[in-house]
């Protein structure tokens, strides 16, 4: 079991969803190797996902995603790439293998996780999707790669008679594949007539804390430093337990296992009420695994407000200066997908939505403060989170992040 697997987190029900949207366009007239090559698959991941937060990080407020359905979704359309243009993604996304052996690899850790999604402990479910524009023609062995190793169902739609009928359909696969949590990735307007093809990865998950929180502990009307002079009002939960959590340079971390104990959060707490810019400049694989140097098991006071994010972010000009700038030019080579040099990625839609609460909200929570502490009493360890934190949702048996987001104001 992963170090990050020790502690224990009192009943909040987690609920994150993702959804990652890929648009084509065409231009007119246009063993133990296997065990290393997943390591090295979610090594590449976990790298790209810190490289799109610093790139992400810019924009104001609360910010979640999927750096997983964001990866898959482009390793799809990477599969159909060629020359430079798949040198770039390459680059770009951390892939370190060869297609021989990328697209098994990660293959291989998608079936692990709806399989361990499916077990009854907690839902996980990664599902994936391509829609091709009526009268284009597809080469075989792409329909065949994606199908194999993405388990993508090919669907010909009419983009060009009826673009906003091809959104729909999108649209209702993405919200069918997350429950209904993710409505309207694609925006009206989205499809244009000149699309080609749409790629699309979903991530569903939703799970528990691996105790029950005593909901009656929840205390309502809590202040939350949005900034050190500015303050609202939000419901903190209340928790004293044995977790697995540490300090180190600024930073206070905590680790809360769902049921079953093979995914967790990762939560880290700047100590300084303005201290996340510093927090997110040291953001890196380096550093999360580093980590582990300074984590001990001890009992802790965890405050932890209610919070509930819904993010969505168009890439198409994140990943160019990212380094992936070929794929979104006339100078695009997907002929792996045509045949032909005639299409180019258009635009890179993701939307996720993280719910962290409490069972029961409809119920009113009774206010609960802790007595003060007998003076004579030893020192207690406190995790108060009431000012901006960053948080991880990962796999412990991969380490592959599948959830990465900022917390600046719980009240979204």
């Amino acid at each position: 079991m992963n170090k990050w697997s020790i502690g224990k987190f009192k009943s909040i029900t987690a609920l994150a969803v993702g959804a990652a949207i890929l648009i084509l366009a065409g231009w007119p007239g246009h063993s133990t190797g296997a065990d290393s090559d997943l390591s090295a698959v979610v090594k590449g991941d976990n790298a790209f996902a810190f490289d799109l937060y610093a790139k992400l990080k810019t924009n104001p407020g609360n910010i979640f995603f999927s750096p997983y359905s964001i990866s898959s979704a482009l390793a799809m359309t990477y599969a159909g790439a060629k020359g430079e243009t798949a040198k770039q993604m390459a680059r770009v996304l951390h892939f370190s293998l060869g297609p021989n052996k990328l697209h098994p690899a990660l293959a291989q850790l998608t079936k692990d996780l709806n399989a361990r999604g499916g077990s009854g402990k907690y839902e996980l479910v990664v599902a994936n999707r391509l829609w091709g524009a009526k009268g284009k023609t597809f080469l075989p062995d792409f329909l065949n790669l994606v199908k194999k190793y993405y388990g993508a169902g090919f669907e010909v739609v009419d983009f060009a008679a009826s673009p906003e009928k091809a959104r729909g359909i999108i649209n209702k696969w993405a919200s069918d594949q997350t429950r209904g949590k993710i409505q309207g990735p694609v925006p009206p307007g989205g499809i244009s007539p000149e699309m080609k093809l749409v790629l699309a990865n979903a991530i569903y998950f939703k799970g528990k804390w691996l105790d029950p929180f005593k909901k009656n502990f929840t205390i309502e009307g809590m202040p939350f430093f949005i900034s050190p002079a500015n303050q609202v009002k939000v419901p903190m939960m209340y928790q004293k337990e044995g977790f697995s959590w540490g300090e180190t340079s600024g930073l206070q971390f905590l680790e809360i296992p769902y049921v079953g104990e093979e995914l967790s959060m990762l939560i880290l707490l700047p100590v300084k009420k303005d201290g996340l810019a510093s927090l997110e400049s040291r953001l890196s694989p380096q550093f999360i695994k580093g980590l582990a140097a300074y984590e001990r098991q001890e009992e802790v006071e965890v405050f932890l407000p209610r919070f509930k994010l819904e993010f969505g972010t168009e890439l198409s000009d994140v990943l160019p200066k990212m380094g992936m700038t070929n794929a979104f030019s006339g100078a695009a080579d997907f002929s792996g997908m045509t045949g032909a040099r005639d299409i180019f990625l258009s635009k890179v839609l993701h939307k996720a939505m993280v719910d962290v609460n409490e069972e029961g909200t409809e119920a009113v929570a009774v206010t609960f403060a802790p007595a003060p502490a007998p003076v004579e009493a030893p020192k207690v360890n406190i995790f108060r989170a009431d000012h901006p934190f960053l948080f991880l949702i990962r796999d412990n048996k991969t380490g592959s992040i599948l959830f990465l987001g900022r917390v600046v104001d719980p009240r979204g």
